[in-house]
């Protein structure tokens, strides 16, 4: 064999592997996140730092609030402060065209958890989106039903009801063109055979872990991870990061800023439903505190009050901070949220304010809450502690509770109080409820 033919057929054996070294480096499509029922766009804040620290820009990301994400209890009925599907639909297809128009992609990756995943199904199968969608990710969405049965009958939720019926109608639930993942648990609250942790123990649903798989997509179960894990834990996430980028992702830990910036939007409660509109007139101060004790460490790194946007920031901080952010919106509790340090700087640190007080709480000289938004808490598969003591909602079996009340004398006001989810802990202050004012522990992870 000649020099010539030699450094053609060279060439030629190269070629696929030149070919999958480019696809390796090449960008993935912009990743558009969207939450789920009742939920907003800061749940996907780790997932975001995830993403960039796998050099993902952060201008090719966006998570999305929906203005009103509770779901409707009946489909086909107006109600205050609540979405229809269809109206999720149309509000998806506007960001999508958003997002392409501001990085000029042609098509986005689409991620959804719970009810996240109807529109992005409804869309990309039956509102002509296929051709502006690569990638379509639905992560412990019902898909077949949280129920199919005779009650509930126009719910969002109910697989007889006329939006799954259509959604579910054909004879696959794919469209060529955009390539669908699904990631389901064995211990999701909503795909379980009884009906107890909707309302009626007892009775048979109808669906099972199987009921978020989708004939003709690439279906992942990942055991042990909770309703809402399945999005936003680090098992997810190494999931759809390679499902979209076609590669693996080279880090799950979340590489550190120097100075994060932090900033969002305040949002409310609106006829007693959660909404993602903003807030005008809301006070939100910022603190330095020591991680071991929660005592402010000197006066308010930032205050402000909102306008008409609900936007509470910017404030810098530093990566090993111990932050209390406090929230005073008219009509509401006073919230204390006591965090650990923030890694990175986020645009989605939306704050919302407590609900009105429960009876059970108003005897209480004060209130420490334990909130995990990202997951909830399972026994014994989980570490949960208030004040050195497992908490008492403590619950056998699927992963249903997110948070935990500790009530407590009003002469622990001012004391600290330490708060243990696996191996995240926050120490916050117990603050008087006399003053209307309750503290969260808030974890990250």
């Amino acid at each position: 064999m000649n020099s010539t033919r030699r450094a053609l057929l060279g060439a030629a054996l190269a070629l696929p592997a030149l070919r999958f070294a480019r696809a390796q480096d090449a960008a993935p499509p912009p990743i558009l996140l969207v939450h789920g029922n009742g939920d907003h766009a800061a749940l996907w804040m780790t997932t975001l730092w995830r993403f960039e620290s796998n050099g993902i820009a952060r201008d090719r990301l966006l998570a999305v609030n929906m203005p009103d994400p509770l779901a409707r209890a009946n489909d086909a009925v107006p109600q205050p402060n609540r979405s229809s599907a269809a109206e999720q639909t149309e509000r998806l297809a506007f960001f999508v065209r958003d997002l392409r128009a501001r990085t000029g992609a042609p098509r986005v990756a689409l991620v959804g958890n719970s009810r996240g995943g109807y529109p992005i199904r409804d869309f990309v199968v039956h509102a002509g989106g296929a051709p502006e969608v690569s990638h379509a990710v639905t992560c412990g969405t019902p898909n077949r039903g949280v129920y199919d049965w005779e009650w509930n009958e126009g719910s969002e939720f109910n697989g007889r009801a006329p939006f799954l019926r259509r959604l579910n109608g054909g004879a696959s639930d794919v469209v060529e063109g955009t390539a669908f993942l699904t990631l389901r648990s064995d211990n999701d609250l909503y795909a379980q055979p009884d009906g107890r942790f909707v309302g009626r123990p007892g009775t048979p649903t109808g669906v099972d872990q199987d009921g978020p798989m989708l004939r003709g997509a690439t279906n992942i179960l990942l055991p042990g991870l909770d309703h809402r894990e399945v999005a936003y834990h680090w098992r997810a996430f190494r999931e759809y990061f390679r499902f979209i980028a076609g590669r693996e992702a080279q880090a799950f830990d979340v590489t550190p800023e120097a100075r994060p910036v932090l900033n969002g939007i305040v949002t409310g409660l609106a006829s007693g439903a959660p909404t993602n509109r903003p807030v005008t007139g809301a006070r939100v101060e910022v603190f330095r505190v020591d991680p071991a004790t929660g005592a402010r460490t000197g006066e308010a790194i930032h205050a402000r009050e909102t306008g008409a946007d609900g936007v509470w920031g910017p404030v810098t901080v530093e990566p090993g901070w111990s932050l209390e952010i406090v929230l005073a919106v008219p009509g509401h509790p006073i919230a204390h949220f006591f965090r650990s340090p923030f890694p990175r700087g986020t645009e989605v640190l939306h704050l919302r304010p407590p609900a009105p007080l429960a009876e059970a709480d108003r005897g209480a000289g004060a209130l420490v809450r334990l909130t995990r938004p990202r997951g909830y808490f399972s026994w014994p598969r989980d570490v949960g502690l208030l004040d050195g003591r497992e908490v008492a909602e403590r619950r056998e079996g699927v992963a249903s509770v997110a948070t935990a009340t500790l009530r407590l004398p009003a002469d622990r006001t001012g004391t600290p109080v330490r708060s243990v989810f696996n191996t995240e802990s926050i120490t916050a202050r117990a603050v008087p409820l006399a003053e209307n004012r309750i503290a969260f522990a808030e974890m990250t992870w």
